[in-house]
């Protein structure tokens, strides 16, 4: 099958080429397709499903060509390896942040339902193996909605229990020894924001990033408030964080029901909820899957592989609430 995809101008060819035609490479060695450059067009050649992944893939650069942003060759990877797993290109619409030409936007369906829940409800859970986004969107969500003036704050916590490891003694303040398990959000807040935003917002409590064990006694009304490692809360915990929620207010509690750090035999506080508050009106369950991982590509096989020898019963297998499809999907 051949098919010809025609770009608008120069500046569009420039932007989805890539320099020295970087971009047209990487799609045709991750769609297995021919492509062939001239005069501003391009020709695609190969099966109809690798045609129709590289007209997808070419769309979406050109979309964002479109609205003058720089398309990176990380961008151009993870929008080739959606189309790649899904046959679909990632979502048109974009989350905005403070940071131009770092466009954030949800690249797989299952993201874009995330994203839809968030708009639309006061608390959502969402369960998810690394890399399938549900922190670093939640975060640009709450970074939109502080942008758009629909908050005032924004919140971010997590529970400071160790990987499996003990850290022992930290030097330095408070803020020095719970650095570790905060910077993580931290992270993401600086691609959306940039450093020196980010530390002015800090300084005068528009951004707080604290542990959970501070939260108890607090109400947070006009507030954003991201639950990040929720496996590792318990029951307790999660419904002390939970009843923190004030007026005008949005929770997102996210976390990965197969990395629980808790001592042997306790119950995690995300499975728990997740167990007890479905059925609650403005409350939403999403759960993501391997399809939504936007990582290295090895990322995807190294959750596959520790899921299949789970199945085969050489993993030690967390409990884990009942699969059910997100409920009550018709709000969205």
């Amino acid at each position: 099958m051949e098919k010809t995809f025609q770009l608008r101008s120069d500046e569009h060819r420039q932007l989805v080429f890539g320099p020295r035609d970087k971009h047209l490479r990487l799609i045709r060695d991750g769609l297995g397709v021919r492509l062939a450059a001239r005069d501003g067009d391009v020709h695609v050649l190969g099966t109809a499903e690798g045609v129709r992944n590289a007209q997808t893939v070419l769309e979406e650069l050109q979309r964002m060509a479109d609205d003058g942003l720089v398309v990176a060759e990380r961008e151009v990877r993870q929008i080739i390896d959606t189309v790649a797993r899904s046959g679909h290109g990632p979502s048109l619409s974009m989350i905005e942040v403070y940071t131009t030409g770092r466009p954030v936007r949800p690249q797989t369906p299952g993201q874009v339902d995330y994203c839809k829940a968030i708009e639309k409800n006061d608390l959502v859970f969402c369960i998810g193996s690394a890399g399938s986004g549900k922190t670093y969107l939640a975060v640009a969500m709450a970074v939109q909605a502080l942008k758009k003036q629909q908050i005032k704050r924004i919140v971010l916590v997590r529970p400071a229990v160790e990987a499996g490891e003990k850290l022992g003694f930290l030097p330095g303040d408070i803020a020095a020894k719970l650095n570790p398990y905060l910077r993580p959000l931290l992270d993401a807040l600086h691609d959306m924001m940039g450093f020196e935003q980010v530390r002015a917002y800090m300084e005068t409590d528009i951004i707080e990033i604290i542990p959970l064990a501070f939260m108890r006694g607090r109400t947070l009304n006009d507030a954003y408030i991201i639950l990040d490692e929720a496996q590792n809360t318990t029951p307790t915990q999660m419904k002390m964080f939970l009843t923190r929620m004030g007026m005008r207010s949005k929770m997102v509690v996210t976390g990965d029901i197969t990395q629980v750090d808790l001592q042997a035999g306790q119950k995690s506080g995300l499975v728990d909820a997740w167990e007890k508050l479905a059925g609650i009106d403005s409350v939403e369950f999403h759960q993501m899957t391997r399809s939504d991982i936007v990582r290295h590509r090895l990322v995807q096989e190294i959750v596959n592989a520790y899921e299949h020898a789970e199945r085969e019963g050489g993993g030690h297998r967390p409990h884990r609430p009942e699969h059910r499809e997100t409920p009550r999907q018709d709000r969205l």
